[in-house]
Formats: C-alpha cells, structure tokens, sequence
C-alpha cells in the first residue's frame, strides 16, 4: 500500500498502526532518509570540488574548520539513517508505533514528531531521568 504523505494525516479514530498508517510512516521515513543521502552525497560533492590549496591562512583555516563542522553533522546524520533503517524494520515486523519498554502505543503525535521513536513519553521520560541521575553521581 502507498500512501501520499501530502494527501494523507493519520487520525486519532483509526484503529492505531493500520496497514495506512504504517504506510505513511515508511513513505515518511524513507523520504527523510531520501534527504539525507541526498545531503552527504551533496556534501561529497562539493568537498571533492573544493579541495582547492587556499594560500591565505585564515581562509585555509575556515575552509578547515566548515569542514570539519560538516562531516560532525554528517556523522550525526548517518547514525540517524541507521534509526530509520531501525524504525523501517520494525515497520515489516509490526513492532513499530509501540513502546520497546513498555509495549503500548507510543502515539500518533510522538511518531509525527519523532519518526524513529522507540519509547513511549513516560518511559522516555523515565529514560531521561536514569541518564540525568548517572551522570550527576
């Protein structure tokens, strides 16, 4: 089933991860995971071609240092792609949209606004909380 992501909102009525939904949210993910790809193969690109030997230090130096900002960005985009792969699985085995902790539903709202989302808001917030509490002993 495939389904227009601009013709299409999942609604709150339908019975929650119907073959619809489930459709949106891989036609979502692969779309963001589409626009990343896109972005670091951009990123390649442009890196290949300005690979020119800068005389001016300073120029050299920020030359540099974009760079460097951008292949951290990129890193970060990359470890994303692998939690889209992650969601999109769990799409084919009818895991996804529910809570890893708790198994209820992690919500409409929650997986518009975080496609790869693994835990329901109160088990994130639990989550959160443990990590807040370690890194503060």
């Amino acid at each position: 089933m495939s389904v227009s992501l601009e013709e299409y909102t999942p609604l709150e009525n339908e019975e929650y991860m119907c073959e619809r939904q489930k459709a949106y949210f891989k036609a979502k993910l692969e779309a963001w995971k589409q626009d990343i790809l896109d972005g670091a193969k951009e990123t390649i690109e442009t890196m290949q071609e300005d690979a020119s030997n800068l005389p001016d230090l300073v120029d050299r130096a920020s030359n540099e240092a974009d760079r460097a900002l951008e292949l951290r960005t990129r890193d970060r985009q990359r470890k994303l792609v692998s939690k889209i792969d992650s969601a999109l699985r769990r799409i084919e085995s009818d895991e996804y949209g529910f809570c890893e902790h708790t198994g209820e539903p992690i919500g409409l709202g929650r997986l518009n606004a975080r496609p790869t989302a693994t835990l329901c808001l109160e088990a994130q917030e639990r989550h959160e909380k443990k990590e807040r509490t370690i890194r503060d002993d």
